[in-house]
């Protein structure tokens, strides 16, 4: 089955990537496309860890371009993601305000929007098919780089593990970070944190205020008050429900993707709101609930090792908040980039492949990032007063420069206009 892939003549390169999340499994399919040889660590045991995470995630046609070069990827995703061109946003007291059309970015892509593990699951399987070295249950405790010879590598179950260049795509908390930064990095809080459901539309088909979401097929739905948005769907024909909202954080948590959340806690955080988001957080069964704690990091001052052999991709580079509805698309974006990088640099240059790398992506990601809290101010601050008159101001910022966009292309294009510029700044340190 491996054999069957399209990928370029082997390269020599050798790539460790840490972690199996989103990041690091795009990372290793575009790696492997390129011809580059990839080895795998994910701590997880069981892949069924991942894939349990029942919450909504997204990606913009910036993001799912890549999707397209991985036989049969694509067509599964949209199968199982949610079917509407459009959100529609309601006044926190239930009055409706404005319908968003994205019909438009057909033109520019496909948007997926699905189950985060069964998205996962998609491309997991897809790089088992392709015959990817993917090793489950490795603990990465360590990272190391060196010049003679020159290589990097990883301590991992206790052992040393080395390659060409090693990619970190474990997530905001990575081990990565440290060599990269040259110290240990502790989170802050962003101020906000965020509840997470999903579950059977069964469970609400015949709750007369809810069945409106599940009867006729996929919507999409917003609710937007004072320092708080809710955000409610159906998906697969109507048969799934999730919702998600965002709320000040008071502190009462952890960092965690898993922490259980509890329906009558939750309802703390929404005393006024219509009936349709009452109903709804009452309807979520026990143990389809979680409550997750948004952190924040300062922009990095660079994704790469002092040698030029370990990089950073992902949310290990640059956590993105969920109202920028970037975070998974730009960590493919990174693999795409950083394999491309890799192809074109040769494996007698890594350390000018990962400064490439770094030079194409730090300007747009962080452009990008900046996103997510100019949408929540724009929800949460909103002045309703003005928004009546012009419910636009409140639509999601959906810009050209962002969705319309192909990563592999601008990586060819601009590969050694990139590769110049890094060098005039490396002769000049």
């Amino acid at each position: 089955m491996a054999d069957t892939f399209q990928r370029l003549p082997p390269s020599g390169i050798k790539v460790i990537i840490v972690g199996a999340g989103f990041a690091g499994l795009s990372a290793a399919i575009e790696c492997d496309r390129k011809g580059h040889s990839v080895t795998l660590f994910e701590k997880a045991d069981d892949i069924e860890e991942i894939l349990r995470i029942g919450d909504i995630i997204s990606f913009d046609p910036n993001g799912s371009k890549a999707f397209e070069h991985w036989p049969g990827v694509i067509d599964a995703m949209e199968a199982i993601a949610r079917q509407t061109d459009w959100l529609d946003l309601f006044h926190y007291e239930g009055k409706f305000v404005s319908r968003q059309s994205f019909a438009h970015e057909k033109a520019w892509g496909r948007r997926i929007n699905g189950h985060r593990g069964q998205l996962h699951n998609i491309i997991y399987q897809h790089a088992v098919a392709r015959g990817i070295d993917i090793r489950l249950g490795s603990r990465v405790e360590d990272y190391f780089e060196t010049e003679d010879p020159p290589q990097a590598g990883v301590v991992v179950n206790g052992e040393r593990v080395a390659a060409d260049v090693v990619v970190a795509a474990e997530g905001v908390r990575s081990r990565g970070r440290k060599i990269v930064l040259g110290f240990d990095e502790n989170p802050k809080s962003s101020g906000y944190a965020v509840y997470r459901a999903w579950f059977p539309a069964d469970l609400v088909r015949d709750n007369p205020v809810l069945r409106h979401l599940v009867a006729d097929g996929d919507v999409h739905h917003g609710f937007i008050g004072p320092d708080t948005h809710f955000l409610a769907s159906s998906i697969k024909n109507g048969t799934e429900v999730n919702w998600v909202f965002t709320h000040i954080d008071d502190g009462n948590i952890e960092e965690s993707w898993s922490f259980p959340g509890k329906p009558e806690e939750a309802l703390k955080y929404l005393e006024g709101w219509c009936p349709v988001v009452h109903e709804l957080v009452k309807a979520t069964p026990e143990g389809r609930l979680i409550d997750h704690k948004l952190v924040y990091r300062d922009p990095l001052p660079t994704f790469i090792s002092p040698m030029a052999r370990i990089c950073l991709i992902g949310d290990a580079a640059h956590p993105f908040l969920p109202t920028s509805i970037q975070g998974a698309s730009q960590s493919i974006e990174d693999g795409v980039v950083l394999a491309t990088c890799l192809e074109l640099s040769g494996r007698k240059d890594i350390p000018t492949a990962l400064r490439a790398y770094e030079k194409l992506r730090y300007e747009r990601v962080h452009r990008a990032q900046a996103m997510g809290p100019q949408t929540r101010e724009r929800w949460h601050k909103a002045d309703w007063s003005k928004v009546w008159k012009n419910p636009e101001m409140i639509h999601l910022m959906r810009e050209t420069w962002l969705l319309n966009f192909d990563a592999e292309q601008d990586a060819y294009e601009r590969y050694e206009q990139a590769v110049a510029e890094v060098g005039k700044v490396k002769g000049r340190l």
